[in-house]
């Protein structure tokens, strides 16, 4: 057999989004080889995705042009990460050219974080997704014009859905909103403090002009045949019914950390990698920055991305001045997410697990009564196979967690499938080429 080889780089960053371009730029402009791996075709993550209406955003336009002056940076869309390959090592596959091994010096996590979503009676038909996978599909060119949509959930990601799908030319009904709304009068009273969240939140709702926003409310059920055409809302005491073409519900966020679980990366309670004031994790070489983190938004994430990038990259004895105003307006986006946690935490309502009935793990068909009755998460995959399909318990385990409260599984490698080549170069040990 060829032996394969594999390339080596000071500073490999994982995802491309917000914090992961800025540490790249960061650790380029110090002087090493970077590359970026990315799961998604264009750079941008979530936060600024692109796609054929929607070219990159002024932050995203700018970075972008900072890189391709790089000559030391390297970028590789459509791959995903598959497995870890040693200690400094990870196995990957390309959309353009398959199996693919990697070895760096410090590796950066900017893995983001995932949706999470809850279910509820008819939440597998055809038309409901989650609120920023609503984002998601139309930024891929899904036409939504003049389609009836509700938006549900919790969080500033249902507005920026709601946005998305406006400028879109859907008809949103309603954005129903499961915090009460005392608790976000005062958030809103705290956005006096950041003008800027101030106007931008302003922007995105068009003060909400024609649009019922319903707080302390949840979604009960949805209903149609070949696709979702009506929706259930619980807002107190009594349900809602509204006839419909899409829902997406999303309660929230949820930091990615699968690869910083099994690099053996610490993770706190809250699912957040821990990092400490350079963005280091409990592994000397390894860095953490972004929503894998800490939910904080992008601002929060392009900071911590600026100070991993600058550490992991060696610039930080010779760059003090510019960490000390990083860590400062660190301090200050922590703040605000602090409060948009505080404002937007799940009520009792949004905790409750559904009827019995109701498939909480879409993959394998298993209900909440299957679930329920099994002693902690490995129980459940041992007798009901909840969370071993395509999604490996990504989405099941993930409200499972909020309902039970049973500790998210430690994920196994291969973490996404892949060719039966590419899982072949783990087994072969690669030369580094340099």
């Amino acid at each position: 057999m060829t032996q394969d080889v594999t390339q080596h780089f000071d500073v490999v960053v994982i995802g491309g989004g917000p914090a992961g371009l800025n540490a790249a730029r960061a650790a380029a402009q110090s002087g090493a080889t970077v590359a970026i791996v990315d799961d998604n075709p264009r750079a941008g993550g979530q936060i600024w995705r692109q796609g054929p209406a929607h070219p990159p955003q002024a932050p995203l336009h700018a970075l972008l042009a900072a890189l391709q002056t790089e000559r030391r940076f390297t970028h590789w869309p459509s791959t995903r990460v598959i497995a870890p390959l040693g200690r400094h090592g990870l196995l990957l596959e390309s959309a353009a050219h398959g199996g693919v091994s990697v070895s760096y010096g410090r590796l950066i996590l900017a893995t983001g974080a995932r949706e999470r979503l809850l279910p509820f009676a008819g939440w597998t038909l055809p038309g409901v997704t989650g609120a920023g996978a609503l984002q998601a599909l139309i930024k891929g060119g899904t036409p939504v014009r003049d389609e009836r949509i509700v938006i549900a959930g919790s969080g500033p990601l249902l507005i920026a859905a709601l946005a998305t799908a406006r400028d879109a030319g859907a008809r949103v009904l309603a954005v129903v909103e499961q915090a009460p709304a005392a608790e976000l009068a005062r958030f809103g009273a705290s956005l006096l403090r950041e003008p800027a969240k101030l106007s931008q939140a302003i922007a995105l709702t068009r003060g909400f002009t024609g649009l019922r926003y319903w707080t302390g409310s949840i979604v009960r059920e949805a209903r149609g045949d070949d696709r979702v055409r009506q929706v259930t809302i619980r807002r107190g005491e009594r349900d809602v019914t509204l006839d419909c073409d899409r829902v997406a519900c999303g309660y929230g966020l949820v930091p990615n950390a699968t690869l910083a679980h099994a690099l053996g990366c610490a993770i706190n309670d809250a699912g957040e990698i821990v990092v400490d004031d350079e963005q280091r994790t409990s592994l000397e070489h390894v860095y953490a920055a972004g929503e894998c983190t800490g939910i904080g938004g992008a601002e929060l994430a392009c900071v911590e991305g600026e100070i991993a990038g600058l550490t992991a990259g060696g610039a930080a004895a010779t760059q003090r001045a510019a960490l000390r105003a990083l860590v400062a307006q660190r301090a200050r986006w922590r703040r605000f997410g602090a409060r948009v946690a505080t404002s937007f935490a799940l009520t009792e309502a949004a905790r409750t697990p559904p009827a019995d009935a109701t498939l909480l793990c879409r993959c394998e068909d298993v209900s909440v009564g299957e679930v329920r009755r099994c002693a902690d998460w490995r129980d459940a995959k041992l007798q009901t196979r909840c969370g071993m399909g395509p999604c490996q318990g990504r989405i099941c385990g993930a409200a499972a967690n909020l309902y039970f409260g049973w500790p998210a599984a430690a994920p196994r490698p291969p973490f996404s499938p892949a060719q039966i080549g590419t899982l072949m170069r783990a087994a072969d040990p690669p030369t580094v080429a340099r």
